[in-house]
Parts: structure tokens; C-alpha cells; sequence
């Protein structure tokens, strides 16, 4: 186990800058702090989402792994050079999209992000980690990011889309459909 914090504030940082895992200094205003940053976010939005009472209990079991495997992918972000996500994680991310996606009606129209309490948070949840997916891919154009990264967070937005839909139905509010004829009626 790494460094334990017997205190939480060391002024380190009022300068403007933060310490990465490999004790290098950058600003907290870096690509690299920013992409972190952003998956710390998505993993708290998972846990709001996981503080609805009534999810299902393979959904709750999926959210709290995902959740695990956030923060080792913070930790392969903030240490630059470290490996934490791999093809294998990519690949699950993937059989659990199909398994949720296959019994879902075909999409034929855009969704809201709503459909009740614990759809709508992970609808957030998605677009959190569609941000971290972003400033990871803006990372990776000046330092090293292992494809690996960018995969799990792409098919990770994948899978809130689909469980959003999942929950949305769990829950009886269903989806609601974009209605794109709205202002033409």
C-alpha cells in the first residue's frame, strides 16, 4: 500500500501545481490533471447512481466494478508510464453491453436523458465519462496514453447508455423520445 495521509492539506499545492503518483509537479491545469480529474468525477457519479435504493442487483454488482476499475485507470492516468486497464477490461465492458443490449428494442429515434431517478444519474454518469474520454484523447495527443485507456472509457460510455435504457425500464418511467417534429406541429 502506498503513502497513508495522516493529514489531508500540505499547501503544496496553493501554488497552482499537484504532485502526479510519480512525484513529478504539474499544474493542476494540465491535460493530464484534467483527465484524471474527469474519471475521479465519473466514478462519483457512478456512486450517486449508486445510492438509488431500488437498482437491480446485477446492475448494482456492475456499477460498484466499474467503479474499481475507474480508479485503477485514474491511477494509470496520474502515474504516467503505468499500466491498469487492459484489453481483457476493454473486451468485458463489451460482453456486458451486449448482454444488457440484446433483449432492448431496436433504437429508432434520439432518447432523452431521462426515464426516472436512477436512468437520468447514469445518463449523467455517461456524459461525465464521455468528457474524461475526451481530455484523455487531448492528453494523448502530447503525452503517451495507452489505446487501452481511451477503448475502456469509449465502450464504458457505451454501456451507461445502454444500462440508462435498462433503468429506465426498471424503473416503469420508460424512455422518452426526442420529439424532433415539436416545433414543426
Amino acid at each position: 500500500m502506498g503513502n497513508r495521509l495522516s493529514r489531508i492539506y500540505t499547501r503544496t499545492g496553493d501554488d497552482g501545481s499537484t504532485g502526479l503518483g510519480d512525484g513529478t509537479r504539474v499544474g493542476k491545469d494540465s491535460a493530464r490533471v484534467n483527465a484524471y480529474g474527469t474519471v475521479d468525477e465519473a466514478n462519483s457519479a457512478l456512486g450517486v447512481l449508486l445510492a438509488v435504493p431500488a437498482l437491480p442487483q446485477d446492475v448494482r454488482e456492475l456499477l460498484t466494478t466499474l467503479q474499481h476499475q475507474l480508479f485503477d485507470l485514474g491511477g494509470e492516468l496520474c502515474i504516467p508510464g503505468h499500466a491498469a486497464i487492459t484489453a481483457a477490461d476493454v473486451a468485458a465492458l463489451e460482453q456486458r453491453l451486449d448482454h444488457y443490449n440484446a433483449p432492448l428494442p431496436a433504437l429508432k429515434d434520439f432518447i432523452l436523458p431521462a426515464g426516472g431517478e436512477a436512468a437520468a444519474r447514469c445518463h449523467l454518469a455517461r456524459t461525465i465519462v464521455r468528457r474524461a474520454e475526451r481530455e484523455t484523447v487531448a492528453l494523448a495527443r502530447h503525452e503517451a496514453v495507452r489505446p487501452e485507456a481511451i477503448g475502456y472509457l469509449n465502450r464504458l460510455s457505451d454501456l451507461l447508455f445502454v444500462l440508462a435504457r435498462v433503468l429506465a425500464r426498471h424503473d416503469g418511467q420508460g424512455e422518452v423520445i426526442w420529439n424532433h417534429q415539436r416545433r414543426h406541429a
